[in-house]
């Protein structure tokens, strides 16, 4: 009998230990200022699709967190799709190395330059020629990236999480005039200024921490694209997935990118938040999640996801 159980115990961390090994993490540097990891199913297709998963705004690392935010909502969102035989990149992106090197110029930081990162990678994945298709998946800001990035570089088909419709200083405008609107007047003033490429000397003490002058040539860069007009602009299979618990990005805007290409598919996925969490609660609920490493990600994500890359990846 005691032959048996152990042979039991035995068995059963077999099992699990198999179970475990469904999948294959590798840290990858792609350049010499872009490192990531290399999310892999234990059981590689000849027909393999690899997902560029874009991150979000700020420094948001490649698990998906920042200082004062641990998701891990990319980790998660890689490890599900790789068990399911997409592979998955995440990354850093390139100023974390700078700061790393101590040669990072917060005012020399320009849009252009994450999507000049994704346009690095998805040619270091050409150039390796394990996987049949690329695909471009942008969270949050991200999605204008990979938006901007899939109208340079051939890739198999791109996927919104969570992206913003709008222009950034109309989005900054709708925030301001809800959460300060004694500021709005001010606030017009600086985007208007922005927008024309001059950068703003004098500014409110209330804006400074949105608006200091290190930051002004970022936006400058940033509000010269319009999401929906730019998404039009891509000839490639489009998924847009949105959550009717997202309070950083409404609704909204995943139908206006599905307006700016009504070719692409949206799917909104019921009580998923901008962290792709479940939340069944409010506000409270939602935003403790964002310090909750624990929570699993949308199982509709992961399944949407992965029947759009195997119907456009056959």
């Amino acid at each position: 009998m005691k032959t048996l159980f152990l042979t039991l115990i035995s068995l059963i961390f077999c099992i699990q230990g198999y179970a475990q090994q469904e999948f294959s993490i590798q840290p990858l540097s792609v350049t010499e200022w872009i490192d990531g990891d290399l999310y892999s199913a234990t059981k590689d297709s000849k027909n393999a699709s690899l997902v560029i998963l874009i991150p979000g705004s700020g420094p948001t690392d490649r698990n998906g967190n920042q200082m004062g935010m641990q998701t891990n909502a990319y980790k998660l969102l890689a490890e599900e799709l790789s068990k399911k035989g997409i592979s998955v990149f995440t990354y850093d992106k390139s100023f974390f190395k700078q700061i790393e090197k101590g040669v990072f110029k917060e005012d020399e930081l320009v849009f252009e330059e994450s999507v000049e990162d994704v346009e690095d990678i998805v040619q270091f994945f050409k150039k390796n020629k394990k996987y049949k298709n690329i695909y471009l998946a942008g969270h949050s800001e991200g999605s204008l990236v990979g938006i901007l990035a899939a109208q340079e570089e051939i890739v198999a088909g791109f996927i919104s999480i969570a992206g913003s419709g709008k222009p950034i200083d109309l989005t900054i405008k709708e925030q301001i005039s809800k959460q300060a609107p004694f500021l709005m007047d001010e606030t017009t003033q600086i985007l208007e200024e922005l927008k024309k490429g001059n950068q703003v000397e004098e500014i409110n003490p209330f804006l400074i921490p949105l608006f200091r002058k290190e930051v002004q040539p970022f936006f400058i860069s940033w509000m010269k694209y319009d999401p929906k007009i730019e998404i039009a602009k891509l000839k490639i299979p489009i998924l847009i997935l949105q959550g009717t618990k997202d309070i950083q990005v409404p609704e909204e805007n995943a139908e206006l990118l599905n307006q700016g290409a009504p070719a692409s598919k949206l799917i909104v996925i019921e009580n998923m938040n901008h962290i792709l969490k479940i939340i069944e609660g409010g506000d409270a609920e939602n935003m403790a999640s964002y310090n909750q490493l624990e929570l699993p990600i949308s199982s509709e994500l992961v399944l949407e996801i992965q029947k759009f890359i195997q119907f456009y990846g056959k």
